[in-house]
């Protein structure tokens, strides 16, 4: 396995600064942003889909950084019942995977996004629960009309291209947990899977080992984020673990997003890394720092610190023993 970094975080040192930050802390590997809901990216996939010395400079430079590319994201929206939000986040969904093609790497990370309720909805409608009656209608139209029908379409151009997409299962979105996950990928397109992210699970009260063996025994483990997040017993206790304050609300939240090893440890990790070797995982493990209690160069410091610790390297051996 390898260690590396979703770029979001490093986006504003610039493409020379960011890179050279890689190869200063030992990292690995680099998952490039593109665009959609992310703020800062390294680089533009439009203006490089149409400049081949501006991809073999890309290259080049991960080649002298002694870096790969782990993989290409876009997280966004794509099904948004806006018309005009869904046309550019698509637009920039198609732009990644053709450049993930031209590059050579072979995931686009993304979201499933979220449609609407109803046919001329403005805004995305996630439904938590079975009842009031009216929720199983939004999502027989959300599934059967507007998710399927374009990821349908979509995990086919991707599979033009050679390119597997990955889905981040994130709460707000269609696909939030292993099984809608999975649901997707077996209505939709086999080359739809998972960019697994611990930190979305753990809230959910779902177990991130036992998501990861379910992905694994599916096939579907496309891409990992290293990411923690900490619950807190109190709040969660009065509250649940549904909360729509502000993440800078440190005191008041039921939990808020952790740098690795701050939120869980090695009873976890150690756990977590072993399930994914069992299951045929040798990537990358991607770090995605999001932890409101650090700096960003803390964050990623100490995160690169204590997987390092967790990462499993060297190939398994022969059962010698016996």
């Amino acid at each position: 396995m390898k260690l590396g970094v979703m770029s979001g975080g490093i986006a504003a040192l610039g493409w020379d600064r960011a890179l050279g930050y890689c190869r200063q802390l030992g990292l690995e590997a680099l998952e490039l942003a593109c665009g959609a809901y992310g703020k800062t990216h390294l680089i533009d996939p439009e203006s490089l889909l149409n400049d081949s010395s501006a991809r073999q400079k890309v290259k080049d430079d991960l080649a002298r950084h002694e870096l790969v590319l782990s993989a290409l994201s876009c997280h966004g929206n794509p099904v948004h019942p806006d018309p005009d939000e869904a046309r550019r986040h698509e637009r920039v969904h198609d732009a990644t995977v053709r450049l993930a093609s031209v590059l050579g790497v072979g995931v686009v990370c993304t979201f499933s996004g979220c449609p609407g309720g109803a046919p001329g909805d403005r805004t995305p409608n996630w439904v938590t629960c079975a009842w009031p009656t009216e929720f199983q209608r939004i999502l027989a139209y959300q599934w059967d009309e507007v998710l399927v029908p374009f990821w349908r379409r979509k995990a086919a151009e991707a599979k033009n291209e050679g390119v597997r997409i990955a889905f981040e299962a994130h709460p707000g979105f269609a696909v939030y947990n292993p099984e809608t996950l999975l649901k997707l990928r077996q209505l939709a397109g086999d080359n739809l899977g998972a960019n697994l992210d611990p930190s979305h699970l753990f809230w959910q009260g779902i177990d991130p080992v036992e998501a990861a063996r379910v992905l694994g025994d599916a096939g579907a483990l496309y891409h990992i984020h290293a990411k923690d997040v900490a619950l807190d017993p109190r709040n969660t206790a009065v509250n649940g673990v549904l909360d729509t304050k502000s993440y800078g609300d440190l005191h008041g939240r039921s939990w808020v997003f952790r740098t690795c090893g701050y939120g869980h440890g090695d009873e976890f990790w150690k756990r977590f890394v072993s399930m994914l070797r069992c299951k045929g995982y040798d990537h990358v493990l991607s770090i995605e720092h999001e932890d409101s209690y650090l700096s960003l160069q803390e964050g990623f410091t100490k995160a690169v610190a204590y997987l390092r610790g967790v990462l499993l390297r060297e190939p398994a051996t022969q059962a010698w023993w016996f």
